[in-house]
C-alpha cells in the first residue's frame, strides 16, 4: 500500500507539473497556436514611405486604392458568387471559379481584383454577397510623372521597389502591413465576437537634395533639346560642388513610373546621368589644365603658343577645331579658344604618370559611390598602354570614356578649393508620423586634389572661356559665370562617326564663389552645327538662370565683362528718363524700343526701371503725366 501511495503521488506531482508548465510556461505559445485555428486575418496594406525634395514638395506619393478579397468557406453560394464578380471584374466565369472554389483560407483576387477603381468596388459592395471583403490597398503615385524618372524608379503591384531610389532605400520605405482580425469555426464561419484592427505602420520617407525649382528648370531644357534638335539622348546633372549634393538629375528618353508597364526593361532601368559613357571632348581640358597648374607646368598670362592648326605626335597629325588655328595665344587664349595643340603641350609637359595620376585623383576610371544603384566606372588607358599618342589625345579629352556623374564630381573639386566629394542625393531618412530625421546624411570627403590656389586659378580661367571664349553663350549679364564646352565625336565599332557629337557644356556660378556645377549634354543633334557652345550652351544658361532665384544668388562684385562679337547681341543699361519730355526721353533711350503711354508730355513712370540691364533693341514702355 505504502508503495502504491507513492507512486500515486508521484503521478499527482508529473500532472500538476505538466499542468503547471502548460498554464504558465508554455502557455502563450500554445494560445498562439490555438488562435491561429480560429482567428483570421484580413490584409490591410501599409502606406509605402514618401519622397520630398529638400524643400518638402512631394516628388513620390500615395493613393488609396481597394483590391477584392475571398474567404471561400464562407461563400454559400458559390455559382451565384462567381457569376455576379465574373461580370463586374469583365473576366471569365471558370477564371473567377477557380479563386472563388480555392482550398485557402484568405485568397486574394490576383490580378484582376487588385487596385479596382471606385465604381467597380461600389458595384461589388452592393452585392453584399457572404466571404466576399474589400480590403485597402496603397498604390505608388507620382505627382510630376516623368520628371527624374530613372532616380526615383518605380514599384511592382506589390508596392516593392524596382528601380533606382525605390530599389535602393526599398527597405526603408517599404511598411509593416496591418490586418482586421476575426474568428472563425472549424468551418470557416465567421463568429460574432469582437473584430480587432491592428494598424498598419507606414514605411520611412526619404528627403533627397534635389532642389524642384532646378529640377523643372532641367526638365525643360530637355524637352526643349529633344524637340529642337531630335537628338539621339540628352542628359542634365545640377551639384552643389561644396557637398556633393545633387541638386537636379534626368535625362531623355524617360519613362512615366505611373505606367511602367509600357516600357521596356532597357528604357527603365538606364539611368544615363550615372550609366552611359563616352568621350567627354574638351569637358576634360579642366582636369589637365588643373594638373598642369597644380605642377607649376604653366603660366597662363606669361606663358605662349603658336597654333597652326595642327600638331605632329609620333605619326599622328592631331588637329585643332580652327582650321589654320588660332596662331600666337597665351595659355588663357589656349583655355578660352579651346585649342586641342595647346592641350597637348600641356599633357607632354606633364608626363603620363603625373597626367594619370591626376585623372584618378578626380575620380575617373572608379565609380563616385553615388546612392544610385547602376553606376558605371568609366574606361582609361592602362597607363603601360599609354604612348605619346594616347597621352596627347587624353589631356583634349578623347580615348577615354567617363560618366556624366564623374565629370560633375571631378570639375567640382577642380572649382571649389580642390576638394573631391562624394556625390549622394538621400538628404535623410524622416520617421512616417512626425517626419522627423532618424538618419542624415553627411558630405564626405574623399580627398584633396589640387590646392586652394590652383583651384582659384582653374575658376578664373574657365571665367574667362564664359567671358570672351568658346562659351560666351552662357553668359549672363551682372552675373559671374565659369564653364568649358565640349564636342566629342562618337566611337562605334573602334571607328570615329562622321558628323555625330556628343555636345556638352559644364557650367557653374558665382565664379569667385561657386554655388552650383550645371552638366548639360546633347548626343548626336541633328540639322544643326555640331559645335557644343552653340547648341548645349544655351540651355545650360537656361538653368543657370532658373538656379540664381532658386539659390537665392546675390549678384557679385567685380567679374570679367563679356567681351562681344559682330553677331552677339550687347546688353545696354536702361537710363533714367523721369520727369524728362518725350522728346528727351527718346533720345536718352535711342538704344532700345520706346513705346509711350498717355497723351501728356512728361514722363511719370518707366519699364524696366532705371539701372535694368537689357538686350539692346529690347522695348521699353514710358508712361506720361
Amino acid at each position: 500500500m505504502k508503495i502504491v501511495l507513492v507512486i500515486i503521488i508521484f503521478l499527482f506531482i508529473l500532472v500538476i507539473g505538466k499542468v503547471f508548465y502548460i498554464q504558465v510556461i508554455d502557455y502563450d505559445k500554445l494560445n498562439d497556436l490555438a488562435s491561429n485555428l480560429w482567428s483570421r486575418n484580413l490584409p490591410v496594406k501599409a502606406d509605402r514611405g514618401l519622397i520630398y525634395d529638400r524643400d518638402g514638395a512631394v516628388l513620390a506619393d500615395n493613393i488609396t486604392t481597394t483590391s477584392l478579397v475571398l474567404i471561400p468557406n464562407q461563400i454559400k453560394n458559390k455559382k451565384e458568387t462567381t457569376s455576379k464578380l465574373a461580370e463586374i471584374l469583365g473576366v471569365s466565369y471558370d477564371e473567377m471559379y477557380k479563386h472563388v472554389n480555392k482550398r485557402t483560407s484568405i485568397e486574394r483576387v490576383h490580378p484582376e481584383g487588385r487596385r479596382l477603381s471606385y465604381e467597380v468596388a461600389d458595384k461589388i459592395r452592393q452585392l453584399e454577397l457572404d466571404g466576399v471583403y474589400l480590403v485597402k490597398e496603397s498604390q505608388r503615385y507620382y505627382p510630376f510623372d516623368t520628371y527624374m524618372s530613372h532616380t526615383l524608379g518605380y514599384v511592382g503591384i506589390d508596392n516593392q521597389g524596382l528601380s533606382g531610389l525605390e530599389l535602393m532605400y526599398d527597405k526603408y520605405l517599404t511598411g509593416k502591413d496591418g490586418a482586421i482580425k476575426y474568428f472563425s469555426d472549424a468551418k470557416g464561419n465567421k463568429l460574432k465576437l469582437t473584430e480587432v484592427y491592428e494598424k498598419p505602420q507606414n514605411g520611412m520617407n526619404l528627403t533627397l537634395t534635389i532642389n524642384k525649382d532646378i529640377q523643372a528648370s532641367i526638365e525643360r531644357e530637355l524637352d526643349n533639346a529633344v524637340t529642337k534638335y531630335n537628338p539621339d539622348r540628352v542628359i542634365a546633372l545640377a551639384m552643389d560642388p561644396n557637398s556633393g549634393e545633387v541638386l537636379g538629375i534626368s535625362a531623355r528618353p524617360n519613362f512615366s513610373p505611373n505606367n511602367y508597364q509600357k516600357y521596356t526593361t532597357e528604357e527603365i532601368n538606364r539611368n544615363l546621368p550615372i550609366w552611359a559613357t563616352y568621350e567627354p571632348g574638351s569637358t576634360f581640358k579642366i582636369i589637365t589644365l588643373a594638373a598642369a597648374l597644380e605642377e607649376g607646368k604653366v603660366d597662363l598670362e606669361k606663358d605662349t603658343y603658336n597654333d597652326s592648326g595642327s600638331i605632329r605626335v609620333e605619326n599622328a597629325t592631331l588637329h585643332c577645331w580652327k582650321h589654320g588655328g588660332h596662331g600666337h595665344e597665351t595659355f588663357l587664349e589656349v583655355v578660352e579658344n579651346s585649342c586641342n595643340p595647346g592641350f597637348v603641350i600641356l599633357g607632354q609637359k606633364l608626363g603620363k604618370a603625373k597626367l594619370f595620376d591626376y585623372i584618378k585623383k578626380f575620380g575617373f576610371g572608379s565609380k563616385t559611390g553615388i546612392d544610385l544603384n547602376g553606376e558605371s566606372t568609366g574606361i582609361l588607358f592602362p597607363i603601360d598602354k599609354v604612348g605619346p599618342v594616347e597621352l596627347a589625345t587624353t589631356a583634349f579629352g578623347q580615348g577615354v570614356s567617363v560618366t556624366p556623374i564623374q565629370q560633375v564630381t571631378a570639375v567640382s573639386a577642380a572649382i571649389n578649393g580642390g576638394i573631391l566629394y562624394k556625390p549622394y542625393i538621400v538628404k535623410s531618412i524622416n520617421e512616417p508620423e512626425t517626419n522627423t530625421v532618424i538618419k542624415q546624411t553627411k558630405k564626405t570627403v574623399v580627398r584633396k586634389v589640387i590646392s586652394e590656389k590652383t583651384s582659384e586659378k582653374v575658376r578664373y580661367a574657365l571665367e574667362s572661356v564664359v567671358s570672351n571664349g568658346t562659351g560666351r553663350t552662357a553668359y549672363i549679364d551682372g552675373y559671374r559665370v565659369g564653364g568649358k564646352t565640349g564636342t566629342a565625336q562618337k566611337v562605334q565599332d573602334g571607328h570615329y562617326l562622321v558628323n555625330n557629337y556628343i555636345l556638352s557644356f559644364i557650367g557653374f556660378l558665382p565664379a569667385d564663389d561657386p554655388q552650383i556645377v550645371v552638366y548639360f549634354a546633347i548626343d548626336n543633334p541633328k540639322g544643326v552645327q555640331q559645335f557644343g557652345g552653340v547648341i548645349a550652351g544655351p540651355p545650360a544658361k537656361a538653368i543657370l538662370s532658373d538656379a540664381i532665384k532658386a539659390l537665392n544668388i546675390k549678384k557679385p562684385s567685380g567679374g570679367m565683362e563679356k567681351e562681344y562679337q559682330y553677331t552677339d547681341k550687347k546688353y545696354k543699361t536702361v537710363p533714367d528718363v523721369s520727369g524728362k519730355s518725350k522728346k528727351e526721353a527718346t533720345e536718352a533711350l535711342k538704344d532700345f524700343e520706346v513705346v509711350f503711354e498717355g497723351s501728356g508730355d512728361k514722363v511719370t513712370y518707366q519699364s524696366p526701371e532705371a539701372g535694368a540691364r537689357i538686350y539692346e533693341g529690347e522695348t521699353v514702355r514710358v508712361f506720361t503725366s
